[in-house]
């Protein structure tokens, strides 16, 4: 499971796990700084349990010394593994050094990670883009230096800084980094993955020894039992109606305990993702962007035991394409 800000906390990776087929998941970006300082955000992202295993914990920032200092933290508490964000698109992250703006710097970025390396015995991994833009496809000289400096492992997103998550993944781009860093190291493929189809032709296309999925586990949990299904040889196993209002109420009561109320806020944004897969009518949909209270939620669930499947689309909305500014202005 690729690391989502804002999506891939406690309660979503335990409700996915329980689906089955789930290998390695790795936290929500964690600010280094914060997680030393021991803010309220940074542990709440933090948060584990015994299920919740394999588990990496990815860290993001521009200093050398915060980040290993981090690393160290999380050994220290017992954390298996450390990821560092070096492929974050976004201008918050950009802006202060951190994320893909890391890139920009081959010799800082070496010496981050050789830094973070030294610092700790635990698997120190990479994630990055191709590169800033399609001018600077620094991904696979940068990622053999890594993996020459320590690295247990990169992942490697297909697209550069500047698409954000627009146009394609170049998986041409991904297998350059394959071939650069070649087999010193297992190369993680991600971008673009929402069959297990789309999987298959990653693997295959690129060499990669593993894939990565972030928004195609949102917009079907069931993936990565679909993909283990495959691997094994089986039919894939499609979730039945009653095994998608279950997991709609597994992850809310996940969330629930972890969050308790709040989490009526915090699950709104999983409806866009979830609406498509299981079936949820678009008036439902729109009510699951909106609820307050748990009990909201159930009288919406309620209703949906008995109009499940009743969606005109089969195009989860988060992928609609819409305008900029504000709703009124479309």
């Amino acid at each position: 499971m690729a690391p989502l800000a804002g999506y891939t906390h406690l309660a979503f990776r335990t409700a996915i796990r329980e689906l089955g087929g789930l290998g390695l998941a790795t936290t929500d970006l964690v600010l280094a700084s914060h997680l030393l300082e021991q803010s309220k955000k940074s542990r709440d992202l933090l948060k584990t349990s015994p299920a919740d295993r394999p588990l990496s914990v990815q860290i993001f920032g521009s200093s050398a010394a915060q980040m290993a200092d981090a690393a160290r933290w999380l050994e220290d508490h017992g954390r298996e593994g450390v990821d560092l964000n070096m492929g974050c698109p976004m201008a918050k992250l950009t802006g202060s050094g951190g994320g893909a703006r890391l890139m920009c710097d081959a010799g800082g970025a070496v010496a981050l990670v050789k830094e973070v390396v030294d610092a700790v015995s635990i698997p120190v991994t990479v994630k990055l883009r191709l590169g800033w833009d399609r001018e600077n496809l620094s991904a696979p000289a940068l990622s053999r230096a890594f993996v020459d400096e320590g690295a247990a492992g990169i992942t490697v997103h297909g697209r550069t800084r500047s698409q954000g998550f627009r146009g394609t993944v170049d998986l041409g781009g991904v297998a350059a980094v394959v071939e650069a860093v070649d087999g010193l190291a297992p190369v993680v493929g991600n971008g673009d993955v929402r069959t297990p189809a789309d999987a298959e032709r990653m693997r295959v296309e690129t060499g990669c020894d593993a894939v990565a999925i972030g928004r195609g586990a949102l917009a079907d949990p069931w993936i990565f039992r679909r993909l283990a299904d495959r691997t094994a040889g089986r039919p894939e196993r499609l979730p039945t109606n009653a095994e998608k209002l279950a997991f709609l109420r597994r992850h809310f009561g996940l969330m629930q305990e972890d969050r308790g109320e709040y989490a009526c806020v915090l699950f709104r944004k999983f409806a866009a993702w979830y609406g498509a897969v299981l079936g949820v009518p678009e008036d439902l949909e729109d009510q699951l962007r909106r609820f307050e209270t748990p009990a909201e939620f159930d009288a919406i669930c309620e209703t949906l035991e008995d109009r499940i499947g009743e969606r005109d689309s089969d195009v989860p909305t988060a992928f609609v394409k819409v305008p900029n500014g504000p709703v009124e202005r479309w």
